[in-house]
């Protein structure tokens, strides 16, 4: 009996890694705000086909499940089942929107109608191997708020095929069928997973502009991003509501730190209204093999004020957080660890600026609204932790320098932090201001 478990178990073993597994997500409903905000349909959109499935070469079809993700429908995987017609199994191939302004590219976006899902096919390179091919927000920004990404953009002829789909930003990668799902390998002429048909021949439609659907109303809440890498999505254009810098709590304690604070519960600024103390212990943990070249230590600006955070002022995950300048009082909303090496800086003259309260990272997004582009962020550049080392977060640092420009290496030399007039940290053109140092303390 135990040889035959054994080989049922290894049986299971091998079979699981040949195949991934769909990922099944907690969510058992979508936050609709969220959700609505993130997944917009473009009504001006030029469409190459609409509402059609999209068929594998032994005429199976792609489809999608929206609570397979997170609660914004981001994240979801592509799976593969019989073709019945539903409306999970029906998608646009959109030639040009605010999405798509590259010649000869195209994006492929569920119309999943009664919810308008309305995300876009992602590679994303970064992710575990098995679950890099999702269905994320079109743009490439958890919060709707992306403009392009070559991750979500395909070379497409105008052909409905049969064709391969070569995600742009990994030339000789091909999307292939594995098992249930839609993984990626290496592009493979001989392989009929690596096929592709758009629809039925006779049913397929194609329309320059989608008017199948009502507009989503979108929601003003401003949202999470999951990427703070600069190299993959283009500048956005979305306005982000600033909010008050002023007048922040006297002393916050993080609920990430703290035992009791999980039974309590706490509003936040941004998206999620309440802080979720488990995505924020995953958002931000602590990386205990870092080298420091300062622990729990202030940043003090020419003025005599420190850089200060509130926990409250971000997102459900204490990312998202502005930081501001206070009178220094030692607290540990003013205290920070400047790392020199570890799993988030391996880049050598360079620091990561880390509250020693929420262990978020310091971080410079040129992609966001004027006024909102310096931020704390979970260190890597993901929202949800799990990213590794991003240039908006590394900053120029010489081991034994007392004083630095908080000078981000994404900046490329020409950007420098500095408190604006209301006394948030903002960006600002380097200068040799001597205003634009900050002294450790």
């Amino acid at each position: 009996m135990n040889s035959l478990l054994c080989a049922l178990f290894l049986g299971s073993a091998s079979f699981s890694v040949a195949h991934p597994i769909v990922e099944k997500r907690t969510v058992t409903a979508l936050d609709q705000a969220t959700f609505e905000e993130a997944q917009q349909r473009d009504d001006t959109a030029t469409r190459a086909f609409s509402s059609i499935p999209i068929k594998t070469s032994d005429g199976q079809c792609l489809f999608v499940d929206e609570l397979s993700g997170d609660f914004r429908a981001n994240l979801t995987p592509i799976q593969v089942g019989s073709c019945d017609g539903s409306i999970e199994q029906q998608w646009d191939i959109i030639t040009t929107e605010k999405h798509n302004d590259q010649p000869g590219a195209m994006l492929i976006v569920s119309t999943l109608a009664t919810s308008q899902t309305q995300a876009c096919f992602n590679f994303d390179p970064r992710r575990a191997a098995g679950n890099q091919v999702i269905l994320f927000s079109c743009g490439g920004r958890a919060d709707g708020s992306g403009t392009v990404t070559n991750s979500q953009l395909f070379p497409f002829t105008g052909s409905a095929g049969p064709l391969t789909l070569t995600p742009e930003n990994a030339p000789g990668d091909c999307l292939t069928v594995n098992g249930a799902l839609i993984d990626i390998a290496a592009c493979n002429a001989a392989d009929a997973n690596q096929s592709f048909t758009f629809g039925d021949p006779s049913t397929v439609v194609t329309t320059d502009v989608g008017a199948a659907s009502p507009t989503v109303v979108t929601q003003s809440v401003p949202a999470s991003t999951v990427s703070a890498l600069t190299t993959s999505v283009i500048t956005s254009s979305t306005s982000v509501t600033p909010f008050p810098t002023t007048s922040p709590p006297p002393v916050v304690v993080s609920t990430v730190a703290t035992a009791s604070a999980s039974a309590s519960i706490l509003s936040v600024s941004r998206a999620g209204s309440v802080l979720n103390p488990s995505a924020a212990a995953e958002a931000n943990p602590r990386d205990n093999t870092a080298t420091r070249a300062f622990s729990s230590v202030s940043l003090k600006s020419t003025s005599g004020l420190c850089l200060f955070i509130d926990p409250t002022a971000g997102d459900f995950r204490e990312n998202l957080i502005p930081i501001t300048l206070q009178p220094c009082d030692g607290g540990a909303n003013q205290s920070f660890d400047i790392i020199t090496a570890g799993i988030h800086n391996d880049q050598p003259n360079s620091a990561l600026i880390v509250s020693t309260l929420t262990q978020g990272c310091l971080n410079f997004d040129p992609r966001r609204a004027a006024g909102d582009t310096v931020i704390m962020f979970s260190c890597g550049g993901r929202a949800d932790g799990s990213g590794q080392v991003t240039n908006s977060q590394l900053f120029s640092f010489t081991v034994g320098e007392t004083s630095l420009r908080l000078q981000p290496e994404n900046g490329a030399g020409a950007v420098c932090l500095v408190a604006d007039a209301a006394g948030r940290l903002d960006q600002a053109a380097c200068s040799d201001d001597p205003s634009q140092l900050f002294t450790i303390a």
